[in-house]
């Protein structure tokens, strides 16, 4: 019989991170890359840069265990306005890489990290963001819609295949069999609820899948830019509902310098930090004149 001591929150973390825009989500990954974790980041947003620089400024020899994969579908410019050029390839190419992050870089090297599911507890997988995975979502899904007899798409079919799509690669990611940590950075969005006020869910592929989002994490916190002044909040208030395994542990709100490697690790151990073995030195020898 399994014991609650063996359950695998003590080994992996599954956060789903909500903000709004230039709150500092991303950049704010560098206090895990100083912890010792290696990020695989799956970056459907193209906004790596403060994580870049951050990284380069604070921990320049830990940069390596930072690799990403940039996904966006291509658009360009057309007698309908802005179009995706080609196929849209982002939301496929995100679920081929979830199975085997595997691909050829621009410069020709083969790269292969193997299955995320089998990475383990000293790696973190990064989805940024959530919100534009959804986008990617609907757009793959919409040219595969049937074209009914008005000559044009039911979106309403487009919209519910997509949100299908989504809530399986999030029961996928929170799972059991996806052992390794796990964020999901998503936008913020404000709702109106039946009862008259508003509350802040995740953004994602029309209203009704939002509210569903957080269902799927043990660990929902929110970052807030009030004045200029940027904060990770980690308790529920009346705009925002949040998760926080251990509440008892940390306090009610976090700084974003440090913030998420002092959540990580009240919820399980550091990673193993690497140390290169240093040979012994040989011991001196005394040369002696032989007759």
């Amino acid at each position: 019989m399994p014991s609650l001591a063996d359950h695998q929150s003590n080994t992996y973390v599954k956060l789903l991170l909500v903000g709004d825009a230039m709150s500092g989500k991303t950049g704010s990954l560098v206090s895990l890359v100083k912890a010792g974790y290696k990020l695989r980041i799956l970056d459907l947003y193209n906004k790596l840069d403060p994580l870049k620089y951050f990284a380069l400024r604070d921990c320049p020899e830990a940069i390596t265990n930072v690799e990403f994969r940039t996904l966006r579908d291509k658009r360009k410019t057309g007698a309908a306005g802005v179009v995706i050029s080609g196929q849209p390839k982002a939301y496929i190419d995100t679920i081929k890489m979830l199975d085997r992050w595997k691909y050829t870089a621009e410069d020709g090297t083969e790269v292969d990290l193997g299955s995320p599911a089998e990475w383990g507890p000293d790696c973190i997988l990064v989805i940024d963001s959530l919100s534009r995975l959804c986008d990617a979502a609907y757009d793959w899904r919409e040219p595969l819609t049937p074209v009914g007899k008005s000559g044009e798409r039911d979106g309403r079919a487009v919209y519910g295949d997509a949100q299908d799509a989504i809530e399986n690669l999030l029961a996928m990611l929170t799972g059991p069999g996806m052992e390794t940590n796990v964020i999901v950075i998503a936008h913020g969005m404000y709702m109106d609820l039946p009862d008259g006020t508003a509350k802040i869910f995740p953004q994602g592929v029309g209203q009704k899948l939002s509210p569903k989002i957080p269902q799927y994490f043990p660990a929902v916190i929110r970052y807030k830019n009030l004045n200029g002044k940027k904060s990770i909040q980690l308790k529920s208030d009346a705009m925002i509902d949040l998760a926080n395994p251990a509440p008892f542990a940390m306090p009610e709100t976090l700084g974003i310098e440090t913030g998420l490697a002092e959540f990580f690790a009240v919820l399980r151990e550091p990673p193993k930090q690497e140390i290169t073995a240093i040979p012994p030195k040989p011991k001196s020898l005394t040369l002696k004149r032989t007759s």
